[in-house]
């Protein structure tokens, strides 16, 4: 009985070595999945980008195909209802950093067209601003 009681005690739980080992694997697999997800998570702020433009840019083309006149401002396409409203940049996670530009036959303050108020630049190597 005395011989069970030893074995028993001697088998219950982790050595150090095994717990150690454990530990490098897990921390081996995140830094492989880390780098991974922060990558895909500035893919997916840009394709949000790209399409939030893409929409705003269709906006103002029916806007104007409707109304012989661009909009004044962003926010008179969802007052219109062209728009629910007015998408959030997802690099500046802002929906005032928008940038109009107003048609080069106006003077007055109507949007043209929109770019993003990021600073810095995309995988690509392009401005935000330039998209």
């Amino acid at each position: 009985m005395v011989s069970l009681m030893k074995d028993n005690k001697k088998s219950r739980g982790f050595t150090l070595i095994e717990l150690m080992v454990v530990m490098t694997v897990i921390a081996l697999l995140i830094s492989i999945a880390v780098p991974r997800y922060f990558h895909s998570v500035e893919t997916a702020k840009e394709a949000t980008l790209k399409q939030s433009l893409s929409v705003m840019r269709v906006a103002i083309d029916k806007f104007y195909g409707d109304n012989d006149r661009y909009p004044s401002s962003i926010k008179e396409l969802v007052t219109k209802k062209y728009i629910r409203a007015v998408p959030v940049d997802p690099i500046t996670e802002s929906t005032e950093t928008w940038v109009t530009q107003a048609p080069s036959m106006d003077t007055g303050n109507a949007v043209f067209d929109i770019k993003s108020g990021a600073s810095g630049k995309a995988k690509d190597g392009t401005a935000y601003a330039e998209w």
